[in-house]
């Protein structure tokens, strides 16, 4: 089976499109090796795939039919991706809130003096 079927038939990408263009950015890899498309996937590969800013990995156990459920995806797959990949996520998230409430607006003159005042003590 095809690396971008056999990844829309698990689960990892909604679409057979997202799952191709993931393979032609060079996303994917198996057996640590960055294929094309229409590389065939066999049981015992282990495919790598960069989605979400997490590297995932995976170890194929058979090659599924069509697209499965999502309780039939343990069968086909095992994912080795370390714990520490979704630990990292999680802290990314975090860095990205402000202060400010999304969708506020520009800083106000009392905000731009306060980043003023902010960054002139750690100067």
């Amino acid at each position: 089976m095809r690396v971008d079927k056999y990844l829309w038939c698990i689960r990892y990408y909604k679409t057979r499109t997202l799952a191709t263009t993931a393979c032609k950015k060079g996303h994917i890899k198996v057996n640590n090796d960055v294929v094309k498309p229409s590389r065939e996937v066999y049981p015992l590969d282990t495919i790598q795939l960069r989605k979400d800013q997490i590297n995932y990995t995976l170890q194929v156990n058979d090659i599924p039919e069509s697209r499965v459920g999502a309780k039939l995806v343990d069968i086909y797959r095992t994912d080795t991706t370390p714990k520490e990949q979704f630990e990292a996520k999680e802290l990314l998230k975090y860095s990205k809130d402000y202060y400010r409430k999304k969708g506020t607006g520009r800083p106000t003159k009392k905000d731009r003096r306060d980043i003023d005042d902010y960054t002139d003590e750690n100067e």
